[in-house]
């Protein structure tokens, strides 16, 4: 299993995922022709792409899933709620609908979609199981619940959020509501919280963390990067790779070991 955060922060998120015998998208916020071109510099064609699948409704998750759908021919997949929201945008492409808290099948991968909290009509995270191994995705939440730490125990490739320094949100430029929601139950987690949750679920076999969402406005990839890092230090295994994602360009690739 080999993962790219094509895209990750306020202005678009993209994730591609391969398992060998499929390749998926986790969002497509940005033009279908920019995810093109960013799968194009890790050497994946878009007609190698088997669906994409959808998180949330927003529209930095969602901006290019319609039309590359329609482009490449291939499924959307996403809850009925969230499909309900943006349906206008995904005419004349096929859709695969699910429900959050049940998991099911697509090709070789067995799909876990749970709820977390944000301000979306049906925010979910996801739990992905191929014979490669096992990955979690949890982004643009407000808090860690239960549900999240024990979803998100034993994968051996994590992407989590590490949206906001506290100290930058609470000093920078954003209107006092807007920091209110982003440090609300759902809105995001800072860097803090991503090393606490990382902290909570981490174990020997996890090999690859990749920190995702962050604001470039509230953030800094080095700030993220070391939190999360004096956080890893303290422990006694051997730390996982750690890869930060940025706006404007696709991450490294990290790919599991056997």
């Amino acid at each position: 299993m080999r993962a790219c955060l094509l895209a990750s922060g306020s202005k678009g998120n993209s994730l591609f995922i391969d398992t060998g015998e499929t390749k998926i998208l986790l969002d497509a916020g940005l033009s279908a022709v920019e995810i093109l071109r960013r799968l194009n510099a890790i050497g994946v064609e878009g007609s190698e792409i088997d669906a994409i699948m959808v998180s949330h409704e927003h529209q930095d998750h969602v901006r290019g899933a319609g039309a590359l759908a329609r482009k490449l021919k291939i499924p959307v997949i996403l809850s009925y709620p969230t499909h309900k929201e943006i349906s206008r945008h995904l005419a004349k492409t096929q859709v695969i609908e699910f429900e959050s808290g049940y998991s099911f099948c697509f090709r070789d991968l067995a799909i876990d979609p749970f709820p977390i909290t944000h301000d979306a009509c049906d925010p979910v995270g996801f739990i992905i199981e191929s014979s490669e191994g096992t990955m979690g995705i949890a982004t643009d939440l407000g808090i860690a619940t239960r549900l999240v730490v024990d979803k998100l125990q034993k994968c051996r490739i994590l992407i989590v959020e590490s949206n906001h320094d506290e100290e930058m949100l609470m000093n920078g430029p954003y209107p006092w509501h807007l920091k209110q929601r982003i440090r609300s139950r759902h809105g995001h987690l800072s860097n803090n919280d991503s090393a606490a949750l990382l902290e909570e679920i981490l174990h020997p076999n996890l090999e690859g963390v990749f920190l995702a969402h962050l604001s470039e406005t509230n953030n800094d990839p080095n700030l993220a990067h070391n939190t999360a890092t004096a956080m890893l230090d303290c422990q006694n295994i051997c730390s996982p790779r750690l890869i930060v994602g940025a706006q404007d360009q696709a991450s490294a690739v990290f790919c599991l070991n056997g």
